[in-house]
């Protein structure tokens, strides 16, 4: 069976060369541009990973993580935090999100990132 790859982000660019990137890795990709129902949107899409925007619409990527990780039904899913901020490992952080990905980032970095989530997820169901 796939994996389910959430990815939230408002660049239109990014979404479209992630999921062009993760298909062809095997995984199956949704994508959000808005972080509104993100509880709601992510019990229905089920991923096995997310891929989080920090300025992303809606309550953004920090508060939409917590919201996340507060729920028991949805606070297994690893998180990946990215962003274009220098400081994306302390906001992953202040979000507790799983991961953290600095944008611009190197699609090698972006496939094993999300492969050590996926791994990770495994583990934890």
């Amino acid at each position: 069976m796939m994996k389910k790859v959430l990815i939230l982000d408002d660049d239109i660019d990014i979404l479209q060369i992630c999921t062009i990137v993760l298909k062809k890795k095997g995984y199956d990709v949704s994508t959000l541009n808005n972080s509104n129902q993100v509880l709601q949107q992510v019990k229905q899409i089920q991923p096995d990973v997310i891929l989080m925007d920090n300025w992303i619409p809606g309550p953004g990527g920090i508060e939409s993580t917590r919201l996340l990780k507060g729920d028991s039904e949805t606070q297994d899913i690893p998180v990946i935090f990215f962003s274009a901020n220098s400081n994306v490992s302390q906001l992953a952080k202040d979000a507790q999100a799983d991961y953290f990905l600095q944008k611009p980032f190197d699609i090698a970095e972006l496939e094993a990132i999300v492969q050590m989530a996926i791994s990770q997820s495994v583990t934890i169901k």
